[in-house]
């Protein structure tokens, strides 16, 4: 049987999902976990069991080869001949890279070189291909960029009002992300709306650890919160979202800090945890889940408070640049997990006639709002491996 690899991968890990073609059935998943790091481990999960084992992984070469043996040790490949391709989720592509791509020595390169827009990412990313290339030569590989989604911006939309020059010498612009996740989101959007993509105008709000909210118009990414990196747009669980430049450098000369540690706050110490004081993690923030008080209390309120508020910002921007909104999807752990969120921005849409449904919305269904509601409210799970594993199909012309 034929089969096709989904890997997502991490700065020291990756994630995996290993497909039958041609019916897309899920027949394993699983990670390797701090690759090039100790204690790192290799988890598969086949047939609803889990197993995990501690081993010593050094390199992405190693993570692959790891991999291959599980699939042939749980009987999900006889040969490595059945793989026939491999997809990987690659963060940055700038302005060369406006749809996934076929694989080769040239392309590969180019995806190193981009490493500049995702440090953290692209290099980790490219380490795995090369493995995958050396370990399985002649297999197909596709790479799925999460900024070619967003290539269909506007320069009113992409562009900084900075010098000309320095998009024109550098690439200053916005890139936006999470493009596979709103590509999967939007067309799931439009198949429970039945209605076609193109003619809708829809909002999805990726709220996960990384958060953003990305407008789609006529099937297309028309703006979103997200830019040059993902740092930008709203507050995430540790990351600052827009902040004042201006603010940025009155902070680095009170606390002498250059920019890669004025970087690291923006990154690692702000957003939510940066609130709150407290955690990253919205549910330790959430009354009905925690016991916290007095000072802790009002600090994690505030925190969720100023993440909602974020989030109406772009919905209302968005949805009076688009001219209405037909529709608005929660995707991601928060927004397909907390009800609260939520409903505080479903809540900003009353007045354009969304018609909220609570009961629905407690349940994690899939419509949260009332069949008479002119703007239809979803929750729907993201599936970036499945846009993955299209792609390659499309990408590579499998048969």
């Amino acid at each position: 049987m034929k089969k096709i690899l989904a890997i997502n991968s991490g700065s020291s890990s990756f994630k995996f999902k290993l497909f039958t073609f041609p019916d897309e059935k899920v027949i394993s998943e699983g990670m390797a976990d701090r690759v090039g790091l100790n204690g790192s481990t290799f988890t598969i999960k086949v047939k609803g069991e889990k197993h995990q084992e501690k081993v010593d992984i050094p390199d992405s070469e190693t993570a692959v080869t790891i991999l291959l043996e599980n699939l042939k040790k749980y009987d999900l490949i006889d040969d490595p001949k059945e793989i026939i391709g491999i997809g990987h989720r690659i963060v940055a592509g700038g302005e060369e890279f406006k749809d996934s791509t076929l694989i080769d020595e040239k392309s590969l390169q180019k995806i190193y070189d981009l490493k500049q827009y995702a440090p953290l990412h692209n290099t980790a990313e490219a380490d795995v291909i090369n493995a995958f290339m050396k370990v399985l030569p002649g297999v197909p590989e596709v790479a799925v960029f999460d900024t070619s989604f967003h290539q269909t911006l506007d320069p009113v939309h992409y562009l900084y009002s900075l010098p000309y020059k320095y998009y024109e010498k550098y690439g200053a612009r916005k890139y936006g992300a999470h493009g596979t996740s709103v590509r999967y989101v939007s067309q799931k959007a439009a198949e429970i709306m039945k209605r076609d993509l193109k003619d809708l105008k829809l909002i999805v709000c990726h709220l996960g650890s990384g958060a953003s909210v990305t407008a789609v118009k006529d099937g297309k990414s028309f703006d979103t919160s997200m830019g040059f990196s993902p740092m930008a747009g709203i507050t995430m669980s540790s990351r600052s979202g827009d902040v004042d430049p201006s603010l940025l450098a009155f902070v680095m000369k009170k606390e002498n800090l250059d920019a890669d540690q004025m970087l690291k706050v923006l990154n690692n110490e702000s957003g939510l945890l940066g609130i709150s004081g407290i955690s990253p993690d919205m549910r330790d923030l959430r009354g009905d889940m925690t016991k916290l008080e007095g000072e802790k209390k009002k600090r994690a309120d505030l925190a969720r408070n100023i993440f909602i508020n974020r989030i109406i910002r772009y919905v209302g921007a968005y949805t009076l640049e688009m001219g209405g909104l037909d529709g608005i999807a929660f995707t991601a752990g928060v927004g397909e997990h907390d009800f609260g969120v939520r409903a505080h921005v479903m809540d900003s849409l009353e007045l354009l006639g969304l018609k909220p449904d609570s009961a629905a919305n407690k349940e994690n269904a899939t419509i949260i709002t009332k069949p008479d509601s002119t703007i239809v409210g979803m929750v729907i799970p993201t599936n970036e491996e499945l846009m993955i594993e299209r792609d390659v199909v499309r990408v590579a012309g499998l048969k």
